[in-house]
């Protein structure tokens, strides 16, 4: 099975991709974040701060890091996102800014000439993530917006953003005619659903999975990318 944590910013898809993979004994995969991928990709600079090719340069670079990853685990994985995410969250931010009001539409919003071009760029990175999303996953468990953003002084943390980014996400999911099945509530009931679901056979009680996951998360670097440039081998 390789199968798709889905969601959109701050709704738990790494502490939930973690527990699924200590329950299941399936390997987990991920691509490297932002936070680790600024420092050495543009030393000095917030992911705020970053241009419209900068961010599609960061794009590039985790799908492809994704992808490697996701290769050398033929006989299946659970993956922490997807190429989907990357292109739906660079579209959102290259179309309508780091913080769109209300009032935005993906559709009908007036561009000017330079973020037109960027737009359109991204809309043909999409061929292949869509491409790669049709033939690397066999299905996704979608993780809604359930809670507010964590303001972490790193992701933007604008809802309508959120949302936006999650629409599109959705959208491409249909269009992709790609199983997708929508996992709530806690971590414990997502990990119920997701057993029903797929009838997985667990190497390890609910419990002890998500205790596994948390310890695995509580090692997580959570410096921003200013910090980590400053201190690289911390």
């Amino acid at each position: 099975m390789r199968l798709a944590i889905s969601g959109t910013y701050s709704v738990g898809k790494t502490l939930t991709s973690m527990a699924v993979a200590h329950l299941t004994g399936v390997p987990r995969t991920s691509a490297l974040t932002m936070r680790e991928l600024l420092p050495i990709s543009v030393p000095g600079k917030t992911l705020e701060e970053c241009n419209g090719a900068e961010i599609i340069m960061l794009i590039c670079r985790r799908n492809q890091g994704r992808a490697v990853a996701e290769s050398h685990l033929p006989d299946g994985f659970i993956s922490d996102g997807s190429t989907l995410h990357e292109w739906s969250y660079a579209t959102v931010r290259v179309a309508v800014g780091i913080n769109p009001n209300d009032s935005v539409n993906l559709d009908t919003i007036e561009l000017p000439d330079d973020i037109r071009f960027y737009a359109e760029v991204m809309r043909q990175i999409g061929v292949p993530a869509k491409q790669h999303a049709k033939a690397a996953y066999d299905a996704f468990v979608h993780l809604p917006i359930e809670f507010p953003i964590v303001e972490d002084g790193h992701r933007p943390v604008n809802e309508k953003f959120r949302q936006l980014a999650e629409e599109l996400l959705l959208k491409t999911l249909v269009e992709l005619d790609i199983p997708v099945y929508t996992a709530g509530g806690t971590v414990a009931e997502r990990l119920e659903k997701i057993i029903d679901i797929f009838k997985f056979k667990p190497v390890v009680s609910i419990e002890e999975a998500i205790a596994l996951a948390e310890a695995e998360y509580a090692l997580i670097d959570m410096r921003g990318e200013l910090e980590r440039a400053a201190d690289p081998v911390h």
